[in-house]
């Protein structure tokens, strides 16, 4: 998405990063958004700030195995308190997603 659409001259600070998409994926990677996919069901996408590591799977695995259990399940915050103020966050740093 952002690193096959849209023209890096045309946004002026935004960064860029080439990711490999959910259709172009194969191997280890391929698994990784299957596996993610798959533990969220409401979702139809992989989010594109784990697709910023999808050129290192090795990298993108650690990470998912570090995030999972920091954002996307309860804890002492609910997962939906938490998509809450990264939301927030990200409006206030004019970010996409």
């Amino acid at each position: 998405m952002l690193g096959e659409t849209l023209d890096r001259e045309a946004i002026v600070g935004v960064p860029w990063i080439r990711w490999i998409d959910e259709r172009e994926a194969t191997g280890e990677l391929r698994e990784l958004y299957d596996d993610w996919l798959e533990a969220n069901p409401s979702r139809s996408a992989v989010p594109d700030i784990f697709r910023c590591f999808s050129l290192r799977p090795d990298v993108l695995a650690g990470m998912l195995r570090l995030s999972y259990p920091l954002h996307f399940q309860d804890g002492f915050l609910s997962r939906r308190l938490k998509e809450m103020i990264a939301t927030y966050v990200s409006g206030i740093n004019r970010c996409h997603y």
